[in-house]
């Protein structure tokens, strides 16, 4: 992607624009800083505001779907399949369920055990050719009472859980005083927050790399997980019914094993009982949070208090612990995030709001939630909390702290535990979801197609017609709209250059509270007085600045100032600064507005929708006739803004156009950014919905262009051509307008090439007519 820099302005930024160089209908700009800085600086505040509020947000939704619902069943169910989407459980569990034990020609699977309790290492088919894997902890003796899900934090082996392997504060050997009690204990391995560079490029963690791919895909490694989590309580199901008893079913979690825990109960009712340790309180703030835990829309419906909401009217068990602390430090190349200790004042606040929820939909049902206040150190610290919990599943179970302490497990005397062998299973565990992700990419295709097949092509007419819901899918779902209206334009501007030909202006617009659209206005001189002439919005790409394409001054060999040479051929144009600049600056801006349901795209549309309604006002320029032209991240901008503002009458993507799904989620490919700093480039479930070529459809039939230099290192020329074709059927093949969509093929790299694009502009734009 091509970059920039700021240039030395023909004007100090604190001085007020006189009134010979303002431009007709604005005010005089004055700009007290980097016009890019504030333009970030803005959108974090709005977005930042709208954290604020998500609360109430959240309360009005529910609300609304509480009104509406038939009966609470409904509601829940909806609800559970609402939470289930966000969090990307979508693939069918394998069935029958079945358990097998792990073992080789040298040792048992048998890795501990003590007079009251056996450990076996086990596996077990969970999704595609996914297996869930860790350790069973069962009675040596007697019958089983109950049945357990404990999940660890995602940097604790189940082993180390049991006291297989020395662990520096260890929690509490809860696994063990389960299984003492008559429990039978499944224990998954979580993948780690271990850092590796990928393909010895980025930096990031396990979790994350598995997200990156996922989350294109529509899924997580949320869902991934949980997913070998109800296959266990499938398991659980199964034996319940062979052995005809009807034993309940629980789950207890620290940290990642905390969130895992939650979100199983409240998707899945058939675990009864829930203990939540070291992870429940605000989330708000998960932008701040690993990656990993970065989850599309799911603070317009789902806080902590909400997900809880989904266990009742089970039995749910919070434990305010000290919850596992991590950090993920910016420049490696993942995103950086942090994990703390929830706030106990904010625990107290979420569980304030649960009882409140809970009082509204099930107003007898308040004693079946409990919260504990643990000082003493990580899960399962509380003695009162691990005793309400066995109690819920074994009513006669009683104990004291003296006596509550397992009894130590001494490992096989084949050979003990080693680190190495837990790593080659966490390696497995890596392995597996990696090549899950690829096989979900190589089969969406057929899935995008399927989506689609409401779109009808019997006629132009009728394609118009179908399109429209899927651009509303693409506006609402992919992209994200925020509700309120566009502000008042106050349009400000100086002239900032006078050349014998063009006449530059910057000029600023607000969007919304705090946000605007900064860009350079070129006007051609000589437009005669009533005559209106066509414009182009020229889009700089990543780290770029409109001065690249439109001033004088400046030189890019990647731009090739062609802004400018519109403006010299007669095009009015606008160069508009996009907000992808700043580095991590921008890049927590997607962090933020992800949970919201929204993207960066979501502030991208809106100022462009203001820079064409603006454009469109101007006396110079014909409203029916403005096109966008893109390079690089600019032409990711032509791919989704056009299609969302109509104003656009045509959009040429240069130096980006290629399999955009491929690109992203492939980890066969040196060309990915599965390898790359850009964590925020990865959109949600587009391998379900839209790729380029769908994004160009929603374009159709306005006029579309590629422009592709050989060289260019964003993607081989067979993944672009392969694209477009499926583009250039649409236009030619099915609708018979392959005049309105072209490609130029050029020997050269990711830069402007300027020759078939402006030939295209000034055919589609009839200039000069």
């Amino acid at each position: 992607m091509v970059s920039g820099s700021f240039p030395v302005m023909s004007l100090a930024l604190v001085l007020l624009a006189s009134p010979e160089t303002v431009l007709k209908g604005t005010d005089p700009l004055e700009l007290t800083e980097d016009p890019a800085s504030q333009m970030i600086g803005g959108i974090d505040r709005f977005l930042l505001e709208k954290l604020d509020g998500i609360r109430e947000v959240r309360e009005g939704n529910w609300t609304e779907a509480l009104s509406a619902a038939k009966s609470t069943d409904d509601l829940w169910e909806a609800q559970r399949q609402r939470l289930s989407k966000m969090l990307g459980v979508r693939d069918p569990r394998s069935s029958p369920p079945c358990l097998e034990l792990v073992t080789t020609l040298e040792r048992s699977s048998i890795r501990g055990q003590s007079d009251e309790v056996i450990v076996h290492a086990v596996r077990w088919p969970a999704f595609g050719n996914v297996h869930g894997e860790g350790l069973l902890v069962t009675p040596s003796r007697g019958e089983i009472a109950a049945r357990v899900v404990v999940v660890p934090d995602a940097d604790q082996f189940p082993e180390q859980c049991v006291g297989l392997l020395s662990l520096e504060d260890a929690s509490f050997p809860f696994p063990l005083a389960l299984a003492e009690a008559g429990c039978q204990v499944l224990m998954p391995t979580l993948l780690s927050r271990d850092i590796e560079a990928r393909n010895g490029r980025a930096k990031m963690t396990h979790r994350e790399y598995i997200y990156r791919a996922a989350y294109e895909l529509g899924r997580h490694v949320i869902g991934y997980e949980l997913g070998k989590i109800l296959a266990c309580v499938d398991l659980f199901e199964k034996e319940n019914a062979a052995s005809s008893k009807d034993l309940p079913v629980g789950i207890a979690g620290w940290g990642e094993g905390g969130l895992l825990a939650l979100s199983a109960a409240a998707v899945d009712p058939r675990i009864d009982v829930a203990l939540v340790s070291g992870f429940f309180g605000e989330i708000e703030d998960l932008w701040q949070e690993p990656m990993d835990r970065n989850v599309f829309g799911l603070l317009n419906w789902f806080g902590a208090a909400e997900m809880a909401l989904l266990v009742a009217p089970r039995r749910l068990l919070v434990e305010a612990s000290e919850g596992p602390q991590f950090t993920m430090p910016p420049g490696l190349g993942g995103a950086p995030g942090r994990l703390s200790t929830p706030a106990w004042q904010g625990v107290q606040r979420e569980w304030q709001r649960l009882l409140e929820l809970t009082d509204r939909v099930f107003p007898d049902k308040r004693e079946n939630l409990s919260l504990f206040h643990s000082v003493q150190g990580q899960g399962y610290a509380s003695f009162e909390a691990r005793v309400a919990f066995m109690r819920e599943l074994i009513p006669s179970f009683s104990a004291n702290e003296e006596e509550f302490p397992p009894s130590p497990l001494t490992p096989t005397q084949e050979r003990r535990v080693t680190e190495k062998e837990i790593q080659s299973r966490l390696r497995r565990q890596l392995e597996e979801l990696d090549r899950h992700n690829q096989w979900i990419l190589s089969e969406s295709p057929s899935v995008r197609r399927a989506f689609f097949e409401k779109v009808d092509l019997s006629s132009l007419e009728r394609f118009q017609q179908t399109i429209e819901p899927y651009r509303e899918i693409f506006r609402q779902d992919v992209i994200g709209e925020f509700e309120e209206e566009l502000s008042d334009p106050k349009p400000r501007s100086r002239r900032i250059f006078d050349m014998e030909t063009v006449t530059g202006y910057e000029v600023i617009l607000d969007v919304f509270p705090h946000v605007m659209a900064y860009g350079i206005l070129l006007l051609p001189k000589g437009i005669e007085q009533g005559r209106r002439r066509p414009a182009v919005v020229c889009q700089h790409g990543l780290e770029g600045r409109p001065q690249d394409l439109a001033h004088p001054d400046v030189s890019n060999s990647s731009y090739n100032q062609y802004g400018l040479r519109l403006a010299e051929e007669g095009f009015i144009v606008f160069a508009p600064q996009n907000p992808y600049i700043l580095g991590d600056r921008f890049r927590t801006l997607q962090r933020k507005a992800n949970p919201l349901g929204k993207t960066l795209f979501s502030i991208i549309v809106s100022q462009h929708q203001q820079i064409v309604n603006w454009l469109g006002s101007l006396d110079q320029v014909d409203s029916k006739r403005i096109a966008f032209y893109g390079l690089s991240y600019g032409g990711k901008t032509a791919m989704r803004v056009p299609a969302l503002v109509s104003d656009y009458c045509l959009s040429i993507c240069s130096g980006d156009f290629n399999d955009w799904v491929w690109k992203n989620a492939s980890t066969r490919s040196p060309y990915s950014y599965m390898w790359t700093g850009e964590y925020e480039i990865f959109e949600f479930d587009l391998g379900s919905t839209f790729n380029y070529a769908e994004m160009a459809a929603l374009i159709c039939p306005r006029p579309f262009m590629v422009e592709r230099g050989h060289f260019d290192g964003v993607a081989p020329d067979e993944r672009v051509a392969y694209e477009f074709a499926k583009v250039r059927h649409l236009y030619n093949g099915k609708l018979g307008i392959g005049d309105l969509c072209a490609i130029e093929w050029f020997p050269g790299p990711h830069a402007i090439h300027g020759e078939g694009t402006f030939a295209f502009l000034k055919k589609h734009l009839g200039w000069p007519g």
